[in-house]
Formats: structure tokens, sequence, C-alpha cells
């Protein structure tokens, strides 16, 4: 039963992921993307990552989407839509990603591409780290240690991006 709806949220999440990508109006695709999140989100919790699946949900589904979703109507994409996002240039940019993409996902089921945690990761470190740490330490305490630059990376990112956004509608104004 939980293979079954482990593929079947699978499936679902990746016909999201399509129809976000495919689609023209960005609130479409925002919307979309929210329904890859909640999928995903589905996915944590049958691989009992329960904490995780929460914060997917908050965080992504929840904050960020709305963030999302209020920069898109800031700038008003979804009734004038620009013909320069979907020009050729960006079409063989997204062909040479999605090339790219689809070679890594091979070589990795492909079994040579080496493990970013080693051999020895797996159920068992993860069930020592529980025991030691529980669920909430697992995921905070190298988040917060050993990958503080980039967390702070992505937080300088996501800021940089929204004071883009608003100085682009500002000037629409």
């Amino acid at each position: 039963m939980i293979q079954a709806l482990f593929w079947l949220f699978a499936i679902l999440a990746a016909s999201s992921a399509l129809l976000m990508v495919t689609r023209k109006s960005p609130v479409a695709s925002a919307m979309w993307l929210i329904g890859t999140f909640f999928c995903l989100a589905a996915i944590y919790t049958l691989l009992g990552a329960y904490f995780i699946g929460i914060i997917q949900i908050l965080v992504y589904a929840g904050a960020i989407m709305i963030l999302f979703l209020f920069v898109i109507m800031l700038l008003n994409l979804g009734n004038d839509f620009e013909p320069d996002i979907r020009s050729n240039v960006w079409k063989v940019i997204a062909a040479g990603t999605g090339l790219v993409v689809i070679a890594l996902l091979a070589r990795a089921f492909s079994g040579n591409m080496a493990m970013p945690l080693g051999r020895t990761a797996g159920p068992g470190l993860l069930a020592q780290g529980l025991a030691e740490r529980g669920t909430v330490g697992v995921i905070a305490i190298p988040m917060y240690t050993d990958y503080m630059v980039l967390l702070q990376a992505t937080a300088i990112l996501l800021l940089v991006a929204v004071v883009g956004a608003v100085v682009l509608a500002k000037r629409n104004v």
C-alpha cells in the first residue's frame, strides 16, 4: 500500500512539475508548483520524514509560494505576457539544461556516481543520529554548522530577488 502511494505521489509530482514548466501563465505555473510541493511533502511523510514533510508544506508551499505569488502580482506578469521570456535563446538554454539533468539522472541511476555522504550513509547512520540528537537536531545541526555559508548565501539570494522585484515593479508605476 505504501509503495502504491509512493508511486502515485511520485507520478503526481512529476506531472505537476511538467505542467508547471509548460504553462504560459505565471500564476498557473506557481499553482502547479504548489501541487508539486504538496506531493513532495506526501512522499517525505510516506518515507517517515514527518518533520521534513511538515516543513515542506509550511516553508515552501506556504511562505515561499505566497511570496512568489505576491511578486507575480506586483509585477503584473499574469496580464501582460512578455514575448522575450519565451524566445528561442531561452528554449535552447532550457533544452540544454534538461539534457544535463537527464545525463546526471542516468549517471546516478547507473550506480557509477559517488555518494555525497559516502557509502556508510544510510538508514543505520540516520537511526544513530536520530537516537543521539532527535529529528530536528539531525536536520538543524548540520544545516547551521556545516552548511552555514550556503544557508546564508541562499538567504541573501532570496533577499536580492525580492528587492529586484520591488525595483522592477516601482519602475512601471
